[in-house]
């Protein structure tokens, strides 16, 4: 591909425009990213527009129909978006036609296109068609936009974040199981915005046995207004998921999927699944075979998973090297105990090289609590 032309110095705020629409979608696009559009001509905008979900129009075409809407003309104008316009057939016909259809002059990009099958060809079209392209204008803050999604399109599995709120010495509840509420109400409204940008929440038979929780992403719109809804996933090896608990026997017990194993009795697979999904999958070390439960939840297009999980379940996903990100909420409390339960648990580690490395570490305080995000690994 040949060196893109130079940037203007109103690149960079026209492109964080754009990232600003495309985040307007989020938690609704999946398994699509979002993205945000912006025309711009004679230094005007006049058109703006980003995906509202998947099956519907793209950024690009949502900002080119506003601006033919207040009858602008698209002749000569620039495109500025945050992801590398389409240029196949798949629920929308290709936005490289009608970029090319519309007259442009120039279209500037964030980010290339993550799949490997489609990177670049884009570019390929458009330049092709004598509109000059301008790739990576903040391309870092465009990728990590969509972490959840490059991840998955590149290895179809989802893109995986652990969530824990802990005290200070790392304990998620008391030794007599007290866990509510550890952190106050800044901490766990972060905590439901992540629900709300995950495709899917898992947990482990223990936590629905302790807690009955109801695993929603409240506050969120409807289905009936086009927010997608939250699948529920419960490792269960030994099907031990009560009837009564809120996962199987509330109203959205459609969108739950109990993982069993082979050991589960069969009598008490069948009752689960007369009123939820069941999956039976293979076992390792006597428990659910994770990464091949990955492969499963990202074929049916699970982009984003969010572990809530106990400190056994935390643990297998973070020292077994399923995880990619962790959002760990500390409490200014201390309470003790050797038998009160950690947010990490499961056999640990020997030798501290050994030891998880955090990478891009930040914090955040939310009232009294405070929020540490990182990449892991």
């Amino acid at each position: 591909m040949s060196q893109s032309p130079p940037r203007t110095a109103d690149d960079e705020t026209i492109m964080r425009l754009a990232l600003r629409l495309a985040r307007r979608a989020y938690g609704r696009t999946s398994p699509n990213p979002m993205v945000g559009a912006v025309l711009v001509k004679r230094g005007q905008i006049i058109g703006q527009g980003w995906h509202h979900r998947a099956g519907e129009p793209h950024a690009e075409i949502e900002a080119l129909r506003e601006a033919e809407q207040h009858d602008h003309s698209l002749k000569g104008a620039t495109l500025y978006v945050t992801l590398e316009p389409c240029c196949t057939h798949g629920r929308t016909p290709p936005c490289t036609e009608a970029i090319i259809r519309a007259g442009l002059k120039r279209v500037v990009v964030a980010a290339t296109d993550p799949n490997p099958d489609h990177a670049g060809r884009g570019f390929k079209v458009l330049k092709r068609a004598g509109i000059a392209v301008t790739v990576g204008v903040l391309a870092e803050e465009a990728l990590r936009l969509n972490e959840a999604f490059n991840h998955w399109i590149v290895h179809r599995t989802p893109f995986v974040t652990v969530k824990a709120a802990m005290t200070l010495d790392g304990k998620i509840a008391t030794a007599s199981g007290d866990s509510k509420w550890i952190t106050g109400e800044k901490a766990r409204a972060a905590g439901m915005k992540l629900r709300q940008g995950s495709d899917a929440i898992l947990v482990g038979v223990n936590t629905v046995l302790a807690d009955d929780p109801n695993l929603t992403a409240r506050g969120r719109r409807s289905e009936v207004r086009g927010q997608k809804t939250l699948r529920r996933i419960i490792l269960d090896s030994r099907g031990r998921t009560p009837l009564t608990s809120r996962v199987v026997a509330d109203e959205l017990a459609c969108l739950t999927t109990i993982v069993v194993t082979k050991v589960a009795p069969a009598r008490r697979v069948a009752r689960l699944a007369k009123r939820v999904g069941v999956v039976v999958a293979p076992a390792r070390d006597g428990r659910v075979n994770l990464p091949w439960l990955l492969k499963q939840l990202g074929a049916e297009n699970v982009t984003s998973l969010l572990v809530e999980g106990g400190g056994e379940i935390n643990a297998s996903f973070l020292l077994g090297g399923l995880a990619h990100r962790g959002v760990f909420f500390y409490a200014p409390k201390i309470i003790g105990g050797r038998d009160a339960p950690p947010g990490v648990a499961g056999k640990g580690i020997s030798h501290l090289a050994d030891g998880l490395t955090l990478r891009e570490v930040a914090w955040k305080r939310l009232g009294p609590d405070w929020m540490l995000t990182a990449r892991i690994g």
